[in-house]
């Protein structure tokens, strides 16, 4: 039984400038990016490479519709490696970008193509949660399911992964949160997984350990604090990444894509809601399990005692940005219903590896709570 995997091939610089001149950045690469991250790290270094910038073809989390005219811009020109370099969103997408012979990505997403890479794949995050520079997923708004699909096969791992810590200098307060917090739920999510391991609960606990670390003392000296721990929290977010990838995430994620896919609620915001709730059941369910582990790490680190550890998650968290109501969304009461519903026909993929099976009922009681 296979338990731990990292495929791709890591490295680290200081400067984009350093990057490109290592990686030999020149004619014939595509560098899929954003032009708020062209302008300051990237224009200066005169590379003569192809560059896409993702919000000329769409605002906001990816779809399928916005992939798909990236997908035809790329293929106008001739090219054998692509780089992409940002969030979620242009890391997902340029995960499509490499395979072969796509023309739609649903196809791709529902499996009625054979999935085959053909370009190489350099991947540069320049938000600190989404891990996806070393995972083998890419998750997309499929509009017309009206929901988020992912795929996950061995075809979309990155070749290369890149850690370029000034990238993180121009992420908004609220931004950085956010991702981050996705970050941790990655780790937590990971470390109570039934695939977990000795191997992915190393990268688990190490990422918890720093990013809660980063929260304590943001709250103590302030938002600006975090420019001093940017090497770190990028780190903390690939840890998590490297831990999830390997044994998945579950109902936080699972819950989290209806509210994501009908109102475009972005991932980390959208997870940071149902993530102390999921948890809190879990813990009711089973608290001598895997989760006991996860309760005293983050007990010592808050300093309560274990039976207070979600509630005072809570709180902490609450200090860095609020917990939104559901409804602040604009979702509807009788979307509590047909949210429960939804999730256990379109997200099997990650309640499979949830802590404890959660019935529809529970799943239905978790959105009440929090609507």
């Amino acid at each position: 039984m296979e338990l731990f995997k990292l495929s791709t091939k890591m490295h680290k610089f200081d400067t984009f400038k350093d990057f490109a001149k290592e990686f030999d950045i020149k004619k014939g690469d595509v560098v899929l990016t954003n032009g708020f991250l062209y302008e300051p790290f990237m224009k200066d270094a005169n590379v003569d490479a192809k560059f896409i910038m993702q919000e000329e073809f769409g605002t906001g989390e990816p779809s399928d519709e916005m992939m798909n005219e990236i997908l035809k811009e790329a293929k106008k020109d001739e090219f054998n490696r692509l780089i992409a370099i940002g969030g979620g969103t242009v890391i997902d997408i340029a995960k499509l970008l490499t395979l072969k012979g796509i023309d739609d990505v649903v196809d791709a997403f529902e499996k009625k193509v054979d999935i085959v890479k053909e370009k190489e794949l350099v991947v540069i995050p320049t938000t600190c949660g989404t891990g996806s520079e070393v995972t083998n997923i890419s998750i997309a708004e499929i509009k017309s399911k009206g929901t988020k699909m992912g795929l996950a096969v061995e075809a979309l791992f990155p070749d290369h992964a890149v850690l370029i810590p000034e990238f993180l200098k121009g992420l908004p307060y609220k931004f950085y949160v956010y991702s981050s917090i996705d970050a941790l739920i990655h780790a937590i999510e990971a470390y109570v997984s039934p695939k977990a391991n000795p191997y992915s609960k190393i990268y688990s606990k190490n990422a918890i350990e720093m990013i809660m670390d980063i929260y304590m003392n943001i709250i103590e000296k302030g938002e600006d604090y975090r420019f001093e721990r940017l090497e770190d929290i990028l780190v903390a977010s690939n840890y998590a990444g490297i831990a999830f990838g390997n044994v998945g995430v579950g109902a936080v994620h699972a819950l989290s894509y209806p509210l994501g896919g009908k109102y475009h609620v972005p991932h980390g915001e959208a997870n940071y809601q149902f993530f102390t709730e999921v948890f809190k059941v879990y813990n009711a369910k089973n608290p001598n399990g895997e989760i006991k582990e996860v309760n005293k790490l983050l007990a010592d680190i808050l300093n309560v005692s274990e039976d207070k550890v979600y509630d005072k998650l809570e709180e902490v968290l609450g200090k860095l940005l609020n917990k939104n109501e559901l409804k602040t969304y604009g979702m509807k009461e009788e979307e509590v219903e047909e949210f429960s519903k939804s999730v256990l026909v379109t997200q099997q993929r990650l309640l499979a590896n949830n802590y404890v099976e959660l019935s529809q009922e529970e799943i239905k009681g978790i959105y009440q709570r929090l609507y």
